[in-house]
């Protein structure tokens, strides 16, 4: 069956049941979620003074009775630095469980070392809204037999609240920790900020464990997330290395083209009509999409601009935009920096969310839909304005899908800025890999070659055009791309499904095929 944009999608995959196709991004939510499943939180119970504190993580593990099937969630707060996540599969695997669940809130390289439990039966099923290096290799060849599905971070939240992800076991890590599981990533030797994502894994999971390299004495504060939900907590030599979070995604690119990139964005939200007092803002983790944000914050000071809020991905400029005052609050939910955790410690108007709240879809108040403006990069877009973060050109999953279509469906104004091309491989293309964001809700794309303003907009195009800025037709513009790098040659693919691209609403937007080799 073909969804509403066009993608060909399976009715039914052996291991993931039936399947719903896309059907407009606001389409399911206007219908309402009366008929949805909504699945309770467990119920749990400790005795009176008994004692939650194990000698080690195998220790632990063990006492939550593995079994075979088990869904095993971890979060990402931690990135590239992350030590446990490994650690934690290692052990499951020496018990000799088998046929795994690993619903991790997303995967870097650093977890490429859990590889081999992808080909010995130890994990069977991924969920994950992010797959990298050697893992996303070996899953876009067929590593698994039941495809990893993709999701953004607010779908996650209603894959767990609505029993698609039903977690038997939680591993946290967390910078502080007291010995009845109270916890943080504001503060400690391996401080990491916000540890948003795990909160909905602490609430919903049968089982919780929280590793910390720095045990505190009760209570440890501030409460992150709090006692009731945790079972058993471990101290351990090392949980990471922080210093790991801000990967090269996820600083300020030094790139001469990106910045004038960014500079072109930062002019387009400038004469978009919604940069005025209390306007909302988030900049995506791309290097040139973070660059957006020290452009926009010298516009904001020569027009004495005061935003409402920043959201999202927190990073040091946007803690400085803060302190000087030109926004009155951040809400974190997850930091791309690790010396933003003092600011999340010390400063009250630097607020820690949940997922839930970030960007779920599945409730009356989630941020995204207060946003007016969001910048997100993009691997690939097309001429409909759909967009790619999740599939290379050679067609190996090596992205994320994250936040990107989460806070593209609700912002007023949604800007993509990407290069019209990387080296030889068109960016902006006539037909994207791998939709994840769907066009309809990206406003403008922002290249090196022009700006290009989605159709469905003609306001917002007339007043671009009113403020001078280099309006260029996006079919014009691919066409002038392939003029200067050549079509490539079209990727091949086998039919086996390896990967499913959910939309937010649980719909699904796309498959990911293997790659032909």
């Amino acid at each position: 069956m073909k969804n509403a944009i066009g993608r060909e999608i399976p009715e039914y995959i052996e291991g993931i049941g039936k399947l719903e196709p896309y059907q407009g991004a606001w389409e399911k939510l206007k219908k309402g979620w009366m008929d949805e499943k909504t699945m309770p939180p467990p119920n749990k119970a400790k005795l009176p003074h008994q004692n939650k504190k194990c000698t080690d993580l195998e220790d632990a593990i063990r006492k939550t009775n593995p079994h075979d099937g088990m869904t095993v969630s971890f979060h990402h707060h931690l990135r590239n630095g992350d030590d446990i996540l490994g650690q934690a599969i290692e052990i499951l695997a020496s018990m000799g469980i088998k046929d795994i669940t690993l619903a991790s809130s997303s995967l870097n390289e650093v977890h490429d070392s859990i590889l081999k439990y992808l080909h010995d039966g130890t994990i069977t099923k991924i969920w994950t809204s992010g797959l990298r290096g050697g893992l996303g290799r070996a899953v876009s060849r067929g590593a698994l037999k039941v495809p990893v599905i993709i999701h953004s971070h607010g779908g996650r939240v209603r894959a767990i609240h609505t029993g698609r992800i039903q977690v038997d076991l939680t591993v946290i890590c967390a910078s502080a920790s007291d010995e009845e599981g109270n916890c943080t990533g504001a503060h400690g030797k391996s401080a990491f900020g916000s540890i948003g994502y795990a909160i909905i894994d602490a609430r919903y999971s049968k089982q919780v464990i929280v590793v910390t390299d720095n045990l505190v004495e009760y209570p440890c504060v501030p409460v992150s997330i709090g006692q009731n939900f945790v079972d058993y907590v471990v101290k351990v030599d090392s949980i990471g290395d922080a210093s790991k979070i801000a990967t090269g995604t996820t600083r300020i690119t030094k790139s001469p083209m990106d910045l004038r990139i960014a500079k072109i964005a930062a002019d387009v939200i400038e004469h978009s009509g919604y940069f005025v007092d209390g306007y909302s803002f988030q900049v995506g983790a791309g290097g040139a999409s973070l660059a957006v944000a020290k452009f926009i914050r010298d516009k904001m000071r020569e027009r004495k601009l005061k935003g409402s809020f920043l959201l999202g991905g927190v990073t040091s400029y946007c803690v400085e935009m803060l302190e000087e005052g030109l926004f009155r609050s951040i809400f974190d939910v997850q930091s791309f920096d690790a010396a933003v955790s003092s600011s999340l410690l010390n400063n009250r108007l630097h607020i820690e969310i949940p997922a839930a709240l970030y960007a779920n879809p599945f409730n009356c108040g989630c941020m995204t839909n207060k946003l007016d403006i969001v910048v997100l990069g993009a691997l690939e877009i097309d001429m409909d304005f759909n967009v790619n973060v999740i599939t290379g050109s050679e067609g190996n999953i090596r992205g994320a899908s994250g936040g990107h279509l989460d806070t593209a469906s609700g912002a007023k104004l949604t800007v993509v800025v990407c290069p019209a091309f990387r080296g030889r491989i068109p960016i902006v293309t006539e037909r994207v890999h791998t939709v994840v964001t769907p066009g309809e809700t990206v406003h403008v794309l922002v290249t090196e070659r022009g700006i290009c303003v989605n159709p469905k907009f003609k306001e917002l195009e007339k007043r671009l055009k009113e403020a001078g800025l280099n309006i260029r037709d996006i079919k014009d513009l691919h066409k002038e791309v392939i003029e200067i790098v050549g079509k490539p040659k079209p990727l091949e693919f086998i039919d086996n499904i390896v990967g499913i691209v959910e939309y937010r609403d649980g719909t699904i937007i796309d498959v990911i095929k293997q790659i032909k080799e």
